[in-house]
C-alpha cells in the first residue's frame, strides 16, 4: 500500500474514533495510563498540529509555542476533524513527501516522519477505541504498512524509551496484536470495571 493512502487510512480511522467519544467519556482513562481520552486526544491533534508547518518546512524554533498546552478547546471533535483534514493536505501536497522535516531528533525524510505518523494515528486510534468501547479493528492494509516499517525501528524506540517493553502476544496473534505489543499495548486492555 502506497504510504500516502496508508497515512490518509489512519487519520480517518483516529477520527472515526474521536467521533465516537460521548461527552461523559473525556475523561475515561486510555491505555496510556497518564493519558485520560481528552489528554491522548490533544496529543494527537497537536501532533497533527505541527506537522503542517513541519511538512512545509519550517522549524521547531520556527513555530515557537504556539502549539503548547490545550490544541482542543470547547469542540474537541470538530478541532479534531479541522486538525486532521490540514495534516492530509500538508501531507499530500505535490513534493512534499521528498522533504526533509526539522524535527527535534535532527533532520529526517518526510517519508519517515510520514511513517511515524501513520503508527501514531494507528495505535491511538486504538487507544481511544478501547477506552471508549468502541469497535478496535483497525484498517489491515495501514497496520501492515506501520507494522513493517516499525520492525526496523523498533529498537531504537525501546532505546530511547519511546514504547514499553515486556508486552506479549502469541505467535499466531494477528499482525494487529502484534503491532501494538510492539508499541507496549496489551491487545486485550479494557478500562477497569
Amino acid at each position: 500500500m502506497d504510504l500516502l493512502e496508508a497515512y490518509r487510512r489512519s487519520l480517518a480511522e483516529f477520527i472515526d474514533r474521536v467521533d465516537q467519544i460521548e461527552p461523559g467519556q473525556w475523561s475515561d482513562p486510555t491505555p496510556c495510563s497518564d493519558w485520560d481520552v481528552r489528554t491522548l486526544v490533544n496529543h494527537v491533534v497537536t501532533e497533527d498540529r505541527w506537522s503542517v508547518p513541519l511538512l512545509a518546512g519550517r522549524t521547531i524554533e520556527e513555530v515557537g509555542d504556539r502549539l503548547d498546552g490545550d490544541q482542543l478547546g470547547p469542540d474537541p471533535i470538530a478541532t479534531a476533524r479541522e486538525a486532521a483534514a490540514q495534516a492530509e493536505v500538508a501531507a499530500t501536497h505535490p513534493g512534499t513527501i521528498d522533504r526533509t522535516v526539522h524535527l527535534s531528533s535532527g533532520d529526517t525524510p518526510a517519508m519517515e516522519y510520514l511513517q511515524q505518523l501513520l503508527a501514531e494515528h494507528l495505535v491511538h486510534g486504538w487507544d481511544v477505541a478501547v477506552a471508549i468501547g468502541a469497535q478496535p479493528r483497525l484498517d489491515p492494509d495501514a497496520v501492515h504498512a506501520a507494522a513493517q516499517w516499525f520492525a526496523g525501528q523498533i529498537d531504537a524506540y525501546r532505546r530511547n524509551n519511546l514504547v514499553h517493553t515486556g508486552v506479549q502476544v502469541p505467535d499466531d496473534a494477528d499482525e494487529q496484536d502484534h503491532l501494538l505489543a510492539a508499541f507496549g499495548r496489551d491487545p486485550d486492555w479494557a478500562p477497569s470495571a
